[in-house]
């Protein structure tokens, strides 16, 4: 059994990664129903927590069908983080996240995300500052390093469990990768290999099909795998991963029906947690997915993804699902 604390997160737990503009609630619900075991919210400035920013401060909402659920905070002031963990900590998560990880230039150019990565001793120092601002557990999402140069991990992971984390959760990538190239999982493992390691060492990057799910468990022995980009207009692979390590087998892929039912439910809830107009607009990157093997689909992804009309947008759902009904799904 994987624990963080006395949380009990199953033998292999699969968790949902933390992504701007993704993994808000009405996704994190279609996530939770099919499969994942501990998900994380979208990143939140700790000064926009502070500033009581309206964007920051919605981002906290979590739901109790959730749980376990982590919330996850930025920011490259110590000061701030632990004034940002003490307002997060009052929304009563299961975990705080800190990210170590985001790789985006507005983020990690300014000393935040994965730019902390060039400034370990402050790295560990705030990580040291927020576990003693909270009785919560608290988790770390981080990079193999900022470059090729600096892939100091093994120590990095070591360094922050002394200081308090109760697991971590590393993508195989450099910042300096961004996403490209293939995700190096062996020093993920040499973590986890570490004799004086004793958290959750959770895998994150690459991880697209229950086969290498499965490869990647047996090969890199971690705790649990996190998934990201995989899951985006495709929330039916958490369990998709579960059933293959169960049985060997693979659960039939979801029907068309099914498709358009959650991507018009996943809207349906958004529309009704952001408002109409944000609620379209996040949506457009959800629907290549949710559609993915539908054949002839250009002239309908089209639509969805340049029209701001609610009600278009529900019409070309119904579109789909009336035209590609019985139609079989390429693989």
């Amino acid at each position: 059994m994987v624990k963080i604390r006395d949380i009990e997160l199953g033998d292999f737990p699969l968790l949902l990664a933390p992504m701007e503009d993704v993994s808000d609630p009405p996704f994190r619900a279609l996530c939770k129903e099919n499969g994942a075991d501990l998900m994380y919210t979208e990143f939140i400035s700790s000064e926009g927590l502070i500033r009581d920013a309206v964007k920051s401060v919605e981002k906290l909402d979590i739901f109790e069908y959730e749980r376990p659920v982590g919330i996850q905070i930025f920011g490259n002031d110590i000061e701030s983080m632990k004034l940002a963990t003490e307002i997060t900590a009052k929304t009563n998560p299961d975990i705080i996240d800190i990210n170590y990880g985001c790789p985006v230039k507005k983020v990690a150019c300014k000393g935040s995300g994965a730019g902390i990565l060039q400034d370990i001793p402050k790295m560990v120092k705030m990580t040291a500052e927020i576990v003693k601002s909270t009785s919560l557990p608290v988790t770390v999402k981080t990079r193999l390093g900022w470059d090729d140069d600096t892939k100091y991990i093994v120590e990095v992971a070591e360094r922050l469990q002394d200081v308090g984390i109760e697991g971590i959760s590393i993508h195989g990538r450099t910042r300096k990768q961004m996403y490209k190239g293939e995700a190096d999982w062996s020093l993920i493992a040499d973590v986890k290999n570490n004799p004086r390691m004793h958290i959750p060492v959770f895998g994150n990057g690459d991880i697209d099909t229950p086969e290498k799910a499965v490869l990647y468990k047996e090969k890199y022995g971690v705790d649990g795998i996190m998934i990201g980009r995989a899951s985006i207009g495709y929330p039916w692979i958490f369990n998709e991963i579960k059933h293959f390590r169960n049985t060997g087998e693979h659960l039939p892929a979801p029907t068309l029906e099914q498709r358009v039912d959650v991507a018009r439910r996943h809207l349906e809830m958004s529309v009704k947690w952001k408002g109409e107009k944000l609620a379209i607009v996040e949506m457009k990157r959800h629907y290549s997915n949710y559609f993915r093997g539908v054949p002839h689909f250009k002239a309908f992804k089209t639509k969805l993804v340049t029209t701001f009309d609610l009600n278009e947008v529900y019409d070309t759902l119904d579109e789909v699902a009336e035209k590609f009904k019985g139609v079989e799904l390429l693989v």
